[in-house]
């Protein structure tokens, strides 16, 4: 550390937090305490509204002008934020006390050179010269591990990627070497891949500088991964801290074992062991219930007693380090008993080929200068290669790869948003793909549905609920009469699981997860055959996800409609496919049912993509791939295998093959295939990147 200070870097003791709106006080956070330890990660977890960000916010003294903390105290190495002045915060804050946002690019500015966004914090807190605040921006741009660091200060941060502009987030933030690091979702933006290679880095510069550390996230695998302490968070209040081993393997309070049974951990099925969606929804912060907040959702609530006291206090957990429960009942309850109310589901065999994809191409063209709109040489950005699946009644094929790799171009090519540049695309043997949305019969565009990533987008805010679902029903030609439609209207509403009375809402009435349970309404208004599901848990809380992942999978069984679910989020993929396809810079380098694909042997990409997510159980074992570099541009995609640049295999296949030639799809057993140079010895020899260790 830079001082000979030893006590807790932070300490925060019965925090509460309240915003202050011309109607009523909203409390934020109440009773909140956490304490983070020299060069210790503590990691703060919870759904969105639970707090989290309030706290960070109260942490850097940035609440705003109606946000006020109105108990308790927030100590930086032994010294109360609350009571200091603006002067010696502002001495604090970016020095001693750096915070790194969600969103990369509303921290950087766009018109500057990030050579001189680095060397301002140096230059500011430190007083450093000019020549001397350059050399510690190159050495920490080469600690975030940026290629060609030198070229990267001289560009603007519109010319970097995400990944690369998060990467410069950090390294700002590490500037001057706080002793203290705030991280706010750093990576819910980023791949799969990249948020691997950025949390590496994280521990690592957290290891090199003695930094400690705040990690907020609600990916309970990334903290797993990233941090030595956890502290679960529910409506504003802390319900359990403790070690990670401690908390995800003795778990002593009924919301934390409820998040896990959310999640698709391995061996979770959707037909044997589906997921268990926590029941109810989240209290608004003005409407919280008496005593314990959880209780309206809770398996071991008690009448009269865990809602009779005003407030539950935390208890230690006997025998445990520094592990505490907001729960009366916790020394009660038996953690370890098997779950009761366990459905199964009937497996649906597919049916039919609904759909085939033969050769797929899709090109786009554009100018080779498009930023000054010269009209010289065109170039082409190669989308989607040759693209051939086929896709059954009643299975859902899932669609994985990283942000480029051609998976939502191909969606649009479907829906008829975009025409194929050549191939064919069949459904029910009838060719679609050069046929634009606006020039498809009813049927055709009632047959092929989608559900969109962000539910926020997708609804007209100034139409109500039901409105919007008999607009679409008019659109498919449902029903003779409007009355036909809203009966209709209300029967999906009951498919969706929303109360009929939602009918009469507006969007903005509604959270993430009811918005998105109104798109998935309307894609299947109309009887949809194929609906293609883009991202569509990704903008939603774990247990929102478990619940919304059940509702399309429940609706796919009764109404035999193929999905067709694009995800980077593998557990997710591994819980609910049937079939996975792999894409890489528009190639189709893997293909095979689930099973085949989460067992070697994997395409090289595949390999590390598994390496790559993060799981949260703490008896997974893991091969460590980090990929180098970032994906090529499509528009200039390297020669040979797409993947060649970023290959560890690459040696293994002798006379610089992969630079030459693309790869041959290779038929393992099982129909299983792979686009791959690679020797059937080599591929014979390969190990399994996920394990789970022996008790």
């Amino acid at each position: 550390m830079k001082d000979d200070y030893d006590g807790p870097i932070l300490e925060i003791e019965d925090l509460s937090i309240s915003f202050f709106t011309r109607l009523r006080e909203i409390p934020a956070v109440m009773d909140f305490s956490v304490r983070v330890r020299p060069g210790e990660a503590v990691g703060l977890v919870g759904e969105s509204g639970c707090g989290k960000s309030t706290v960070a916010l109260g942490v850097m003294q940035d609440l705003g002008k109606n946000g006020r903390i109105v108990g308790g105290s927030i100590k930086f190495k032994g010294r109360n934020l609350n009571k200091m002045s603006q002067e010696e915060l502002r001495h604090i804050r970016g020095s001693e006390i750096a915070m790194i946002y969600q969103e990369p690019m509303a921290s950087l500015n766009p018109a500057m050179k990030i050579s001189k966004q680095l060397m301002e914090v140096p230059m500011i807190h430190k007083g450093v010269s000019k020549e001397e605040a350059y050399e510690r921006a190159l050495q920490v741009v080469t600690d975030v591990k940026l290629p060609d660091p030198k070229r990267i200060l001289d560009s603007y941060p519109h010319q970097l990627s995400g990944g690369q502009q998060q990467r410069i987030v950090i390294a700002l933030a590490l500037m001057a070497e706080p002793a203290l690091l705030i991280l706010d979702e750093p990576t819910t933006a980023l791949d799969v891949t990249v948020e691997a290679a950025v949390v590496q880095l994280v521990k690592e510069l957290g290891e090199k500088y003695g930094t400690s550390m705040l990690f907020i996230s609600h990916n309970l695998g990334l903290v797993l991964e990233t941090c030595d302490r956890i502290c679960v968070m529910y409506s504003g209040e802390a319900v359990e801290t403790g070690s990670i081993e401690d908390v995800f393997d003795k778990m002593q309070h009924p919301y934390t074992q409820a998040l896990f049974r959310s999640i698709p951990l391995p061996g979770a099925d959707k037909n044997a062991r589906p997921l268990v969606a926590i029941p109810g929804n989240f209290p608004l912060p003005h409407e919280r219930p008496p005593g314990c907040n959880f209780g309206p959702r809770c398996d071991y609530f008690e009448e009269g007693r865990c809602d009779a006291m005003d407030r539950i206090p935390m208890e230690d957990v006997p025998g445990d380090d520094r592990h505490r429960s907001r729960c009366l009942k916790f020394k009660e309850i038996d953690w370890n008993a098997p779950l009761v109310s366990t459905s199964t589901n009937e497996k649906s065999e597919p049916g039919k080929v609904v759909l085939k994809m033969d050769n797929l191409k899709k090109y786009y063209e554009v100018a080779a200068n498009a930023l000054f709109g010269s009209s010289g040489e065109k170039k082409v950005v190669k989308a989607n290669e040759t693209l051939s699946f086929e896709a059954r009644e009643s299975e859902t094929l899932a669609i994985v790869g990283e942000s480029g790799c051609g998976k939502s171009t191909f969606a649009k090519v479907l829906m008829g948003l975009e025409t194929a540049t050549d191939g064919q695309i069949l459904l029910d043997n009838r060719n679609i793909e050069s046929t634009p949305i606006e020039k498809r019969d009813t049927q055709t565009v009632a047959d092929v549905q989608m559900v969109f990533q962000n539910p926020f987008d997708t609804l007209n805010p100034s139409m109500t609920v039901g409105r919007q679902i008999m607009r679409a029903l008019e659109i498919f030609e449902h029903g003779n009469s409007d009355e036909e439609r809203r009966q209709e209207m209300l029967r999906l509403l009951d498919l969706v699981k929303l109360p009929r009375a939602f009918a009469e809402r507006m969007p903005r009435q509604l959270s993430g997860g009811q918005k998105q349970r109104v798109g998935i309404a309307r894609a299947f208004a109309g009887g949809a055959r194929i609906v293609v599901a883009d991202e569509p848990v990704s903008a939603l809380d774990v247990s929102v996800q478990a619940a919304v992942t059940d509702l399309l999978m429940e609706i796919q069984r009764e109404q035999k409609t193929t999905l067709l679910f694009i995800s980077h989020d593998l557990s997710i993929v591994r819980y609910l496919s049937d079939r996975v396809m792999v894409m890489y810079l528009g190639h189709v380098v893997e293909l095979g049912t689930t099973d085949q694909v989460f067992a070697p042997p994997y395409h090289p990409y595949t390999e590390a993509l598994l390496s790559a997510v993060p799981i949260a159980d703490t008896h997974v074992e893991k091969t460590h791939i980090v990929l180098e570099g970032d994906i090529p541009s499509a528009m200039n995609p390297p020669s040979g295998c797409p993947f060649q640049t970023r290959c560890r295999w690459k040696d293994k296949v002798p006379g610089g093959l992969c630079d030459k030639e693309v790869p041959p799809v290779r038929v393992m057993a099982g129909g299983h295939q792979i686009k791959c140079h690679l020797a059937d010895t080599e591929f014979d020899a390969m190990e399994p990147v996920i394990k789970i260790a022996a008790e």
